[in-house]
């Protein structure tokens, strides 16, 4: 099955997900409707849309963000990712260092540990997502908080 590049329709993706399915089937596997949902990126995002339905007819809903492989995925006119989250683990992690730590270790421990378990959780999945001069700022504040 192809699609047609230029005209994209709810109805080609619908076929797409039914023959997915059908291959799926043949692997005695299948889609989880409950965890699945649809997301629109591009200049029409704001165009409403019929859903999305599964052979079994359960719909699949449009949401604004969606989660893959722990990076929040927003609807925007571009491609374009959420750095709320992994801010929000990075400062959970930080303050469960200081948590357990407090003053008892040195300055550099501290800082080791900070970047050592802290800065994978903010920078975990940042070469797939495309980042304005906002997103490095912010990425900047969050990691000077900790580290100044």
């Amino acid at each position: 099955m192809s699609i047609d590049s230029s005209h994209h329709t709810i109805t080609s993706l619908e076929n797409l997900l039914h023959a997915c399915e059908t291959e799926l089937k043949w692997l005695d596997m299948s889609i989880n409707a409950k965890k699945s949902n649809c997301i629109r990126i591009g200049p029409r995002i704001h165009a409403m849309c019929r859903n999305v339905t599964c052979l079994s007819v359960k719909s699949l809903p449009w949401v604004n963000e969606v989660r893959y492989l722990g990076i929040y995925i927003v609807r925007s006119r571009i491609f374009k990712c959420s750095l709320d989250y992994a801010k929000r683990s990075y400062y959970r992690a930080g303050n469960s260092i200081f948590g357990k730590v407090g003053r008892l270790a040195s300055e550099e421990v501290t800082l080791q540990l900070l970047y050592s378990k802290c800065m994978p959780v903010l920078l975990y999945g940042l070469e797939v997502c495309p980042l304005n001069k906002s997103d490095y700022s912010s990425l900047d504040f969050a990691i000077n908080r900790f580290f100044s």
